[in-house]
């Protein structure tokens, strides 16, 4: 903009109703820079979004700023500004008169701009050959090569025992879901290799595979089944008769039953249609397990030579299927055991978003289920708190049950009193880390901002309208937050922000060790692309992480 001319601006107005500081010293992560200063800049722009009824000014900004407006996205994560062709037509037109005799602002046209995947893609295929597709592929190698030297003679004792390889698999993969067990095991991965003296590389290397554990449960589960239909090849095939009709019965069943628990389990299927999967996958393998049971005792106490059955303790004891059964059963139950109903007070900041209450704290990097009805369905949220003597979860409006939430507060739900953890727990692991949140997505990070950690944490929050959205109380939350170590971006009153640029930029400042971003898929994919790319150690929610 030449020099001695000034933009003409009616008045300053804040966007959307979200109140905004006019603070030049931002003394707050959500205040902007006064705008009584003309600037001159060789950056990009800053767009403040605006409607037909109020004035706009538009702020040079650094070049991190992109002025792009995304899609609608139903994910409460997503960053996005909803603005319609005309109004976005009518904006560019403003600019451009005002702008007039100067350099025109580039906008791509609408056909140029690039193609968006839909989020299955983006999850499925667009993440490359990630450790969870790894541990998949290695279990299902492993399995694969035992059940060929076993079909060819070269490994006898499998043959004698495929169905105890079958249960095998079943135990490893009912681990790798245990919340009772994960939680043991993050908690001593933390106690043991979170120290300075350990090397980066083995802290992430750590964290990799803990997050993509799933991989073994879906490697395992897949081998079970070509373990159990080469257990029932071999009693079909079996001369001597050492199976019963009864025992073939009950096998074909529960190979049924798990078929159709890992169909259901398939990735179009839960994408589009979660809560019958969630179904299916849980009553489908509460049958199995039950019929599991008296496969085992049937098998046990059939007598082939008079085919009658003869059960006795001794023999429950000596067979290894009844104690890996066992330990399955009592992994699957431990769960269940600690659900309760509790008082709940739930607030509504908005038609976007809740905010449920629960009595007690709980320590940063936890994660809690809850559910209006326990058999049907359950929800998975972070948890927000102080430690100290009550805990509260942030639900975005998303789905039938979140939006529930917001139309018809319950006075009550049911809760897992025993929270689990996943990948927010493993900022435990290190000294310094950036967190990276868009949306609603800041929840899991809010209680490391407010209990004094081991780890130095810094924070970026990208999202819209964030006092109208959330609330006074979240926006104060990261207000109390030391105001060196924050970066707050409101999409309702400023642009889209490349968030990948901005990620990578605040890492190299502060020089951090590792970056964790919670996003839609697509942004989280970008943010760890763009910190690898330059040599940051990053991670952000995987497919079944």
């Amino acid at each position: 903009m030449e020099e001695g001319k000034e933009m003409k601006i009616a008045r300053f107005s804040s966007c959307r109703g979200v109140a905004f500081e006019i603070n030049a010293n931002r003394c707050s992560p959500f205040a902007i820079e006064s705008p009584t200063k003309p600037e001159r800049s060789t950056g990009t722009w800053h767009w403040i979004p605006w409607t037909r009824n109020n004035s706009f000014k538009i702020l040079p900004q650094p070049q991190a700023i992109s002025p792009t407006r995304s899609r609608a996205s139903s994910h409460f994560c997503d960053i996005n500004i909803d603005a319609d062709d005309d109004v976005e037509l009518e904006f560019l037109s403003e600019v451009q008169d005002i702008e007039k005799n100067q350099e025109k602002v580039k906008v791509l046209p609408k056909t140029e701009q690039p193609k968006r995947n839909s989020r299955l893609s983006i999850i499925l295929l667009d993440q490359g050959f990630t450790v969870y597709k790894r541990l998949f592929m290695v279990c299902i190698t492993l399995n694969m090569l035992a059940l060929a030297l076993s079909i060819s003679g070269h490994f006898p004792y499998a043959k004698s025992k495929a169905t105890l390889f079958s249960i095998s698999n079943i135990l490893a993969l009912t681990l790798s879901r245990s919340e009772a067990f994960l939680r043991i095991l993050f908690w001593f991965v933390v106690k043991t290799i979170g120290k300075p003296y350990v090397s980066l590389r083995i802290k992430t290397s750590t964290t990799l595979f803990l997050q993509s554990i799933g991989g073994i449960h879906s490697g395992c589960a897949i081998s079970s089944i070509a373990w159990l239909v080469y257990s029932l090849v071999i009693a079909i095939n079996d001369d001597k008769t050492t199976s019963s009709p009864e025992i073939l019965g009950v096998a074909f069943t529960i190979l049924s039953l798990i078929t159709l628990s890992s169909l259901a389990a398939f990735p179009l299927i839960r994408h589009l249609h979660h809560n019958v999967f969630e179904r299916i996958h849980r009553f489908s393998g509460w049958l199995a397990l039950i019929l599991l049971w008296l496969f085992i005792l049937l098998t046990i106490s059939y007598d082939p030579s008079s085919k009658t059955y003869q059960l006795t303790i001794s023999k429950m004891v000596k067979k290894q299927e009844c104690w890996f059964t066992l330990i399955i059963t009592i992994v699957i139950i431990i769960p269940w055991l600690s659900i309760k109903k509790v008082q709940v007070c739930v607030t509504a900041p908005s038609n976007h978003a809740s905010i449920i209450k629960f009595e007690g704290g709980v320590k940063p990097g936890l994660l809690g289920r809850i559910s209006p009805s326990p058999l049907s369905e359950w929800h998975a949220f972070g948890i927000i708190s102080d430690g100290k003597k009550e805990h509260m979860m942030l639900a975005g409006a998303v789905g039938d049950f979140t939006k529930s939430l917001v139309s018809s507060p319950p006075k009550h739900l049911w809760i897992r009193s025993v929270h689990f953890v996943g990948l927010p727990y493993l900022v435990n692991l290190y000294q310094k880390v950036l967190l990276v949140a868009t949306g609603s997505g800041i929840c899991v990070f809010l209680s490391f901002l407010m209990q004094k950690n081991e780890a130095d944490v810094y924070l970026i929050w990208v999202a819209k309208d964030i006092e109208t959205n959330f609330g006074n109380e979240i926006k104060e939350l990261v207000e109390k937050y030391s105001k060196e170590k924050v970066i707050v971006h409101d999409t309702a009153v400023c642009a889209r922000p490349n968030v990948a640029e901005i990620s990578v930029n605040a890492a190299t400042n502060w020089n951090v060790e590792v970056v964790i971003v919670t996003s839609n898929p697509e942004g989280s994919r970008d943010v760890v692309r763009a910190c690898n790319k330059a040599k940051i150690p990053a991670f952000g929610p995987i497919w079944d992480s």
